[in-house]
């Protein structure tokens, strides 16, 4: 603390122990629509009109849209004495779920999942491994399967997926020139997203995306068109399948989610079929060196402790993870966004 003043009022550490009420307010005014509703309507509602449109209580949606003009999700203005709200520019472009930018897939998947695990944060802190289980009833190893239950879940999992591409999928692509490699894998491409973002950078180059069959049947179905001329498809477990030769293979939000040895066990299988010359683009979110931050990797190394066997990682242990599978030259770009790249080569 810095003055008297932090020590009677700690300002920060108040604002510290609400963001779980912040973040859930925003999940709930997503879940129950209310950005959707006033986007729908093209005109400021009152509250009574929004909890009649929603089914909602209208003293229970009163205090949520109160909340979310104070996170300023939402914008209000009064008539005759009355409140009416409407969407800001932020709420328009990211929290409408038909946007194309729409992050609402990625805050349902925090609300209903993320947050459940969070609750038995300490749990996993004592103990160091996963509480899918303890939240769920599911094991770790079948997170997947839960995911792919069902083409329901699948696509609501995809889209969260999807979603975060529209903002950090430019900059890691950019992150270096890969116009030099010509047969581009993008392994766990799931529905697409990254792949679009390549294709659309290096003209004319394809990139296949590897991954379990449910994945590339519901990716066909729903988020890769007949214009997406430039990509294309095989099925395959990377851990148990063979990995076809290529110049580059893209790995983005895989490595964090394993231990160390499965991750070498990957690298050095992705190094075999690597081409002489080709490489390795991970992308992933950053940890610095000396352990300061950036805050988010560090919550999302947390979030990889409650959820999966992996983590987030610094420069160095990422650089370690591809010399030990034989790649060279490696290149870390900051993108400052949450991903960040990292390019190996054979």
């Amino acid at each position: 603390m810095s003055s008297t003043e932090d020590i009677d009022y700690p300002q920060q550490l108040l604002e510290y122990k609400d963001g779980f009420l912040v973040s859930k307010t925003m999940f709930t005014a997503c879940e129950l629509g209310v950005f959707d509703l006033l986007h729908e309507k093209c005109e400021p509602l009152s509250t009574t009109a929004i909890a009649s449109h929603l089914c909602t209580s209208e003293d229970g949606t009163d205090r949520l849209l109160s909340a979310c003009v104070g996170l300023k999700l939402l914008k209000v203005e009064f008539k005759n004495d009355e409140a009416y709200y409407s969407n800001t520019d932020l709420s328009t472009t990211y929290l409408v779920k038909s946007s194309p930018k729409s992050l609402y897939h990625i805050m349902m998947y925090q609300s209903n999942t993320m947050y459940m695990c969070w609750h038995f944060l300490p749990q996993a802190v004592r103990e160091g491994k996963s509480q899918y289980e303890r939240a769920f009833g599911i094991s770790s190893k079948d997170i997947f399967e839960a995911i792919y239950r069902s083409e329901e879940d699948m696509v609501k999992f995809m889209y969260h997926m999807d979603s975060i591409w529209n903002i950090c999928g430019k900059p890691v692509i950019q992150a270096f020139d890969l116009s030099t490699f010509h047969t581009v894998y993008d392994l766990g491409g799931c529905s697409g997203a990254l792949a679009k973002q390549y294709v659309s950078t290096y003209n004319g180059c394809t990139v296949t995306i590897m991954d379990l069959p449910k994945v590339i049947q519901t990716a066909k179905k729903y988020f890769v068109t007949d214009k997406d001329q430039h990509i294309s498809f095989l099925e395959g477990d990377f851990f148990n399948d063979p990995i076809p030769e290529a110049d580059l293979f893209i790995m983005a939000r895989i490595i964090h989610d394993w231990t160390e040895d499965k991750c070498i066990q990957l690298l050095n299988k992705i190094y075999q079929s690597c081409r002489p010359g080709g490489g390795v683009l991970l992308v992933e979110a950053l940890l610095n060196e000396d352990r300061s931050g950036p805050l988010t990797s560090q919550l999302y190394s947390l979030n990889m402790l409650v959820q999966t066997e992996g983590k987030e990682r610094t420069p160095s242990e990422y650089t370690k993870l591809l010399t030990d599978s034989g790649f060279r030259d490696i290149q870390v770009n900051a993108t400052g966004k949450i991903y960040d790249a990292i390019l190996g080569r054979k």
